[in-house]
């Protein structure tokens, strides 16, 4: 049985965990689809030697809370392409999926929150204008 999303344990504080259930409710989703979109907003910013030590300066705060989500396989995909670009730019390898999946979270959540609520607002209205036309 071939199944398209994955799923994965984030290790996040418990305000981080506190903001992306905010969030999700704020935008009538759940915490897996506001990570998914956390992850395509921060994921394609990893290009410089600089972006790849950002990434690992937000794995190394300790993160006590465990949060399991769901993700598009294609989405999992792009982690271990992140985790490969990580390793190059810094010689640091990231051992799971879940350790780069932490790290960019904690990294997109670290912006102003309201940024985020307005991110996340223009992410779904373009899903959402994708969806009425097909």
């Amino acid at each position: 049985m071939e199944c398209d999303e994955v799923m994965l344990t984030v290790r996040i504080t418990a305000a981080e965990r506190a903001l992306l259930r905010r969030l999700a409710q704020g935008h009538r989703s759940d915490v897996s689809e506001v990570v998914a979109d956390g992850l395509l907003d921060v994921l394609p910013t990893l290009q410089s030697t600089a972006d790849a030590y950002r990434l690992l300066a937000a794995l190394t705060p300790p993160a006590p809370c465990a949060q399991t989500v769901w993700l598009p396989g294609a989405l999992t995909d792009l982690l271990v392409l992140a985790a490969a670009r990580v390793a190059q730019a810094t010689g640091v390898r990231l051992g799971s999926a879940s350790a780069i999946l932490g790290a960019a979270v904690r990294l997109w959540l670290s912006q102003d929150p309201g940024r985020l609520a307005a991110n996340l607002q223009v992410m779904h209205e373009g899903r959402n204008a994708a969806l009425a036309v097909a």
